[in-house]
């Protein structure tokens, strides 16, 4: 009985709102910009003495999403990398930790839509990158590195695969297609950059992380 207040761009998926509603979350819409959900999120805390907690920039939910990598180094031995997509950090970070601590020899590898590349040029700058455009097809990597996530990415992660706008839509389909598992455009990121370097994972063993599964159905890329 603990209300949730979900601040959600404007320009979000319906079926990412309606899906918040139905779970009985209150959404509340705003600009698609940073700073405009971060000053709605600061308006409704304010108001209501609701605790905010970040999607990816907060050290316990990037914890808690690298037990996805935790469990699949438990289940599969010997990987040679993990490759999970990144947008704000905390799936990368989160599997870069447990990749770091409990994977050996294993390396993790992020997987980023080349149209808002700020995690690849964020790493190769040596601080936090912003992209002045966000025009991708993976609406939930939209968002940027904070100050919890850029630093256990630049300190674990070497590599961040790009790929484009139609590389996604093709892993997509494959993963419908073929292993008949729903996933959004964001989460088909990571697979697409298997097959945009296949030279470097040649005869690697490689688990891939496929997190979410938000999609219009009426609005499939590759309807």
């Amino acid at each position: 009985d603990i209300p949730a207040y979900i601040v959600m761009p404007e320009n979000a998926p319906e079926v990412k709102k309606r899906a918040v509603e139905q779970y009985g979350g209150l959404v509340f819409e705003c600009k698609p910009t940073l700073d405009a959900r971060e000053a709605e999120a600061e308006r409704i805390a304010k108001e209501t003495g609701a605790v905010f907690i970040h999607p990816s920039n907060d050290p316990m939910v990037m914890l808690g999403q690298g037990t996805a990598a935790l469990e699949l180094l438990e289940d599969i031995d010997a990987l040679d990398h993990i490759i999970a997509p990144v947008g704000g950090g905390g799936l990368l970070g989160g599997t870069a930790l447990a990749t770091a601590f409990f994977g050996g020899d294993c390396e993790a590898i992020g997987a980023e839509p080349l149209a808002v590349d700020d995690a690849y040029r964020s790493l190769k700058a040596g601080r936090i990158l912003g992209n002045e455009k966000t025009d991708t097809i993976a609406d939930g990597l939209r968002t940027v590195l904070g100050s919890y996530t850029f630093p256990v990415i630049q300190k674990h992660i070497r590599t961040i695969v790009r790929v484009s706008e139609a590389e996604i839509v093709q892993a997509m389909h494959l993963i419908w297609e073929r292993m008949k598992i729903v996933v959004e455009p964001s989460s088909a990121v990571a697979l697409a950059a298997v097959f945009k370097d296949p030279d470097r994972f040649k005869g690697k063993r490689v688990g891939i992380v496929i997190s979410g599964g938000n999609v219009d159905l009426k609005k499939l890329p590759f309807a």
